[in-house]
């Protein structure tokens, strides 16, 4: 049974707000806090469990980037044909006792977690439902087409470096302490995303994707240590000599919320230097 649109039946939704939590956590050092949250997203969404399945195809929709047209309407056929497969009744209850154990464990105020592609995940969530005319889900399928084979937005180096104080380490990570609440970007993002689905079989694919992000960071600390702005700046160049020595201990750490601290505060210092 299906309503008119209710976030808090949106399992994209309640996945997206769990995630944030447990990024506060992390942040807080709350850990009691957030192995509650990670035990509640196991149970629910590990995988073979109901909402993991109905989560995988929000993310098939709602993730794709850079397609044809063609392949973007192939895509939405065949996600809404696999959604309509699942067990419904199934994804009722769960979706159920999953908001009671919110409502439980962390009150409602969880709900009011920012959660960026809200509006997105909500025109996923109606064009699965049966509740809306033809020509409104038409048009929110074109909304979800237009997501699809529009590509990923490119981070482009500005050519003047930001004031030099705005890459001290220091400030950066007051920075993100101060504004964690509502700017994390896309590649924070997901790396809390992966890192709190880090259970059993996961754990090897985390750990892949982890590497393949570090490439980037270093990549990223290259350009600005090759700045002409650092270049001139003994200091800085110290600095930014240290955050790449941090990147290069992380291969003898175990992977734990200190480390991803650790690399969520680099991602910061990466995104500052490109603004």
């Amino acid at each position: 049974m299906r309503l008119k649109h209710n976030k808090k039946r949106n399992t994209a939704f309640l996945y997206e707000v769990l995630t944030k939590e447990v990024a506060k956590a992390i942040v807080a050092k709350d850990l009691k806090k957030k192995e509650s949250v990670l035990a509640l997203m196991k149970e629910f969404f590990s995988k073979g469990r109901v909402l993991r399945q109905e989560l995988e195809l929000y993310k098939l929709l709602g993730e794709s980037h850079g397609a044809d047209h063609y392949f973007a309407e192939r895509l939405i056929q065949e996600t809404k044909k696999e959604y309509e497969s699942l067990d419904q009744e199934k994804i009722f209850e769960a979706q159920s006792d999953i908001i009671k154990m919110i409502n439980k464990k962390f009150g409602p105020e969880i709900y009011s977690n920012f959660v960026p592609n809200y509006r997105n995940l909500a025109t996923i969530s109606q064009i699965f439902g049966t509740e809306i005319g033809v020509k409104h889900k038409v048009l929110l399928e074109r909304t979800i087409i237009q997501g699809i084979v529009s590509k990923p937005e490119e981070v482009v180096e500005s050519k003047n470096m930001p004031h030099i104080d705005d890459l001290v380490y220091k400030k950066v990570v007051e920075n993100f302490n101060a504004k964690y609440g509502e700017e994390l970007d896309e590649n924070q993002k997901a790396l809390i995303g992966k890192y709190v689905t880090l259970f059993g079989d996961n754990s090897l694919e985390f750990k892949v994707y982890l590497n393949e992000e570090l490439y980037r960071l270093k990549e990223e600390v290259k350009k600005i240590s090759d700045s002409e702005t650092i270049k001139t700046d003994e200091d800085m160049q110290r600095k930014v000599s240290l955050v790449s020595e941090k990147m290069e201990s992380f291969k003898n750490q175990p992977i734990d919320d200190k480390m991803i601290q650790q690399v969520l505060k680099i991602q910061a210092l990466a995104r500052e230097s490109v603004l």
